[in-house]
């Protein structure tokens, strides 16, 4: 099931050029559980994004050198397939890819009962099939679902999206042309329940008003999308 989410569409709001609302996000569909040998695992589909992420853990962490003594470490991996994009990528990481794994572990960490796993770690493996943009939150996004689905002690989970500025307009969850040719862009990641941000980003420039309504409108984005995490799970496990 896709489902289309539009954020209170007002009269007169601006139209973009896929034909979404300045509010509105692109389709999103969220399943759990889609791996057998993994811990944890999600699919995601959001726009024309497709990610595959599984878990694995808590287990023991056996480089001694990053271990910690009182608490568990989450580790990322973020990878974009060769196919993912339409100018084949080159096998293997690079350096925006060992970027985004970091700030993921960092996104993920605060939401987890770390201390419950001393010299252990978290392994997350995320896998992008296809990009279009804003790979960064809906990684995020299926890494916390499957975290959950791994069993994973966790405060709350983590939802991630993005809001910017393309063609003088503040908009809501950027499509590859807009992050692209736009002005600015803003990814956001947040425990709903809490309201803590555990990400924030910003490429370009914004005026502080811009920057106020950008992240009201990625906050906003992030409580509908935490939703859809939360019906991927009862659909996996039952209500």
């Amino acid at each position: 099931m896709i489902i289309i989410i539009t954020l209170g569409k007002k009269e007169g709001s601006v139209k973009r050029a896929d034909g979404r609302a300045f509010d509105e996000l692109r389709p999103i569909k969220i399943e759990a559980g889609v791996l057998e040998r993994a811990d944890g695992s999600a699919y995601l589909e959001f726009g024309g994004n497709k990610v595959l992420v599984a878990v694995y853990g808590p287990r023991e962490f056996h480089i001694r050198r990053f271990q910690k003594p009182d608490q568990a470490v989450v580790r990322c991996r973020y990878n974009m397939a060769p196919f993912s994009v339409d100018d084949r990528k080159r096998p293997g990481p690079d350096r925006r890819s060992v970027e985004i794994s970091k700030i993921t572990s960092e996104a993920l960490a605060p939401a987890v009962f770390l201390e419950k796993y001393p010299r252990s770690t978290i392994d997350v493996f995320i896998e992008v099939l296809e990009a279009e943009g804003g790979t960064r939150c809906a990684g995020i996004t299926a890494a916390s679902v499957a975290m959950a689905d791994a069993g994973i002690p966790m405060r709350d989970m983590v939802v991630a999206c993005a809001a910017g500025k393309a063609d003088d307009n503040v908009v809501l969850d950027l499509s590859e042309k807009e992050d692209k040719e736009g002005q600015a862009d803003l990814p956001v990641a947040v425990m709903p329940r809490t309201g803590e941000i555990t990400l924030i980003q910003m490429d370009g420039n914004l005026s502080s008003e811009e920057f106020e309504k950008a992240l009201d409108l990625a906050l906003e984005g992030c409580k509908k999308i935490s939703e859809i995490q939360k019906d991927a799970l009862k659909t996996r496990y039952g209500e």
